[in-house]
């Protein structure tokens, strides 16, 4: 879907930066970059929970195994009442960003509200990706604007900066990425038969693919660290850390990380939002890489 761009340019052109809560920002930043939210749901029999707002991913992770839930995009008349808002605080542009539009209808929605909205020149970036696979667009984005980067060279930019950002996920299990029909390119039959440990990401369409497979998780941790420096090879690079429920694992990770890349910079590590938690189950760690920041 094509990302509307109006003719009539606002001299003082004053942008926003959107993001839905798939793309594990955090809080600090979207506060430090003043970065717009749209909460993805989490629902459950009894209620729809707003993500990572009214329901934790430790929560998610109690209720597993028994309960998997149920999630959504940010519904069109949430995306409204946030252009609503944007034009009411004064912005004129919008930079919006959407997790991978292979597993999730939010880019779909995005651009079908914005474009109707004559007030506010809009792009949404089909990042292709998920997590802060995704965010971290967002991010190198609102640092560029600090910079002074323009609003159509950003626009210009962003499409080629996406093959640049890739998040590799090492996953304990793959049972809830099957049952949550996000299985993508992944095969899980054979891995699940054969107890193997998938490497995922998202490929070129923004679709989970397996990147290796291996048996056990001391291997599988410096299977992840070798594609993750593979990827960043030997220049400057943005890392991150993202976890389901395996916080140690990750500290550990940081450490190794760090002395693999002496041109990283990290970020950040979390734990991944509620509605990530519900597709991919415990025992999750990513390596986040973006090149050329």
């Amino acid at each position: 879907m094509e990302n509307k761009m109006n003719d009539n340019r606002v001299p003082c052109e004053r942008v926003a930066i959107l993001i839905d809560s798939g793309c594990d920002v955090t809080e600090e930043l979207i506060r430090q970059y003043n970065m717009k939210l749209l909460r993805l749901h989490v629902i459950y029999p009894e209620k729809d929970y707003s993500d990572d707002l009214d329901i934790s991913p430790q929560t998610v992770y109690e209720r597993f195994p028994g309960e998997i839930p149920h999630t959504s995009t940010p519904s069109p008349q949430e995306i409204k009442d946030m252009a609503d808002e944007l034009k009411r605080e004064g912005y004129t542009h919008v930079l919006a960003f959407a997790i991978s539009s292979g597993l999730s209808g939010t880019y779909n929605t995005m651009c079908s509200v914005l474009n109707e909205e004559e007030k506010l020149t809009s792009f949404v970036l089909d990042t292709r990706n998920i997590s802060f696979g995704s965010g971290v667009l967002a991010v190198w984005a609102a640092q560029k604007l600090e910079e002074g980067m323009p609003y159509e060279e950003l626009v210009r930019l962003l499409p080629g900066k996406v093959q640049d950002s890739k998040l590799l996920y090492y996953m304990d299990t793959m049972t809830y990425l099957q049952k949550g029909g996000r299985i993508g390119l992944v095969t899980s039959i054979v891995g699940n038969i054969l107890n193997l440990k998938p490497i995922i990401s998202c490929n070129g369409e923004g679709v989970y693919y397996t990147v290796a497979k291996i048996r056990g998780s001391k291997q599988g941790m410096t299977k992840l660290l070798a594609e993750a420096k593979d990827f960043a090879g030997d220049g400057p690079v943005w890392f991150s850390l993202l976890n389901g429920n395996a916080a140690a694992a990750s500290n550990e990770m940081l450490k190794r990380i760090t002395e693999a890349l002496p041109e990283g910079k990290h970020l950040l590590s979390k734990q991944i939002a509620a509605s990530l938690a519900v597709h991919t189950g415990p025992g999750l760690l990513g390596i986040g890489i973006l090149k050329n920041p």
